[in-house]
């Protein structure tokens, strides 16, 4: 196989010799020709047949979803208009009425939300319990019909043991899901660790320049993959065309950014770590991580995220105030640093006893470091860190 680079640049590409052209092309048409009298049709992989309608399948969504499986090293990819789209999908098309799902606690706002107010209503039953727990491996599964794991914890960045939980669900015929958001397919690829679907909002890291919204998801089985498509096809979680050629184009540097951005977070965290403004710093590759050892097992590169507390609320937001490099905005995996509260933003859905259950406090700042010159970022917070 390839290495990675050189299939972020080159999988999926959709190349017509009756054209040349070098990238794919946005078919941005919502219907498709029927019946296709062509003698060798492009078919759509999702169906099996030629191209009918853009909800169902379209030529560059699908040029995306090769490029992603060859990335994710899945055997079958899928994308949707959004991260919680493709969530949605891998939950929702194998659960029903009366099936419990077990999911770690630390979930990213929206899918605690999903997970503890709207599936209730549907008459599913979703345990909660906190990634130290699970990854204690003690757990009993047989009850449930899906584990829910993020591969690292939003805003946290609590490590899950992907590898060992995915192995005791196997023995439980219990398949898992993981939200891989934060590890990036350059980080890690759940499916090699035992997991049955994968999902990403490709929005962050996998797109990677902060000007689209879209999800994928990926899997290695075929009956899962079909439900999958079904339940976009019923649903309508499908990106548009133009959403898709702009995340297939970004993705092709996902290897050179998610590498810059591995080390620009390292080098932040190692600077906040020796400060002392700073109370706690959270990022796995530090040495005194409490999930170093579980992110060595489970992950090839320790991401590009780095959350902190700063002594109190206000230093917090003399902090925020005094940075000029990172923007102040939700979101991560941009080229640019972007830096937020998530109390604010990611977690605000969530009620102050939800968030304090989380250890999520007013002072917690998170970091998404961008591919800036390291240098000038260490400057820039050192600077904040002077102001308070």
């Amino acid at each position: 196989m390839r290495g990675f680079n050189t299939r972020a640049v080159h999988a999926g590409e959709l190349e017509d010799p009756r054209f040349g052209n070098v990238v794919t092309p946005i078919f941005q048409t919502s219907t498709f020709v029927q019946p296709n009298s062509s003698q060798e049709p492009y078919l759509d992989h999702a169906t099996g047949g030629p191209f009918l309608y853009t909800r169902w399948g379209n030529p560059t969504l699908q040029s995306l979803e090769e490029k992603y499986a060859s990335l994710e090293g899945a055997r079958h990819g899928l994308s949707f208009s959004s991260g919680m789209a493709a969530i949605s999908a891998a939950v929702l098309s194998k659960v029903r009425e009366g099936d419990r799902i077990l999911s770690v606690a630390e979930l990213y706002g929206q899918t605690f939300h999903l997970f503890s107010h709207v599936l209730p209503r549907y008459g599913v039953k979703v345990d909660f319990l906190e990634t130290d727990e699970l990854n204690k491996l003690e757990v009993r599964l047989k009850e449930y019909k899906l584990i829910y794991l993020e591969s690292i914890t939003n805003p946290l960045l609590k490590v899950t043991d992907v590898r060992g939980i995915s192995k005791l669900a196997s023995e439980n015929d219990v398949p898992v899901v993981v939200d891989a958001t934060f590890a990036s397919p350059f980080n890690q690829r759940p499916l090699e660790l035992g997991a049955e679907v994968v999902v990403h909002s490709a929005t962050k890291y996998i797109s990677g320049h902060s000007d689209v919204i879209v999800g994928v998801s990926g899997t290695n089985s075929d009956q899962t993959f079909k439900d999958l498509v079904g339940f976009r096809k019923d649903v309508g979680g499908s990106p548009d065309p133009h959403q898709a050629y702009l995340t297939l184009r970004g993705m092709k540097t996902i290897g050179l950014r998610v590498e810059r951005q591995n080390s620009n977070a390292g080098k932040v965290a190692t600077l906040l770590s020796q400060s002392t403004k700073v109370r706690k710093v959270h990022y796995p590759g530090l040495r005194d991580s409490p999930y170093r050892e579980v992110a060595a097992k489970n992950l090839s590169g320790f991401g590009g995220m780095v959350s902190f507390e700063l002594r109190d609320e206000d230093c917090t937001k003399r902090f925020l105030k005094t940075l000029t490099i990172p923007r102040s905005a939700p979101s991560l995996g941009g080229v640019e640093s972007l830096i937020t509260r998530p109390v604010e933003t990611s977690h605000s859905s969530l009620t102050k006893e939800e968030r304090e259950k989380q250890g999520i406090s007013e002072s917690l700042v998170r970091f998404s470091a961008g591919i800036e010159d390291p240098e000038d970022l260490l400057e820039d917070f050192q600077r904040a860190l002077s102001s308070c």
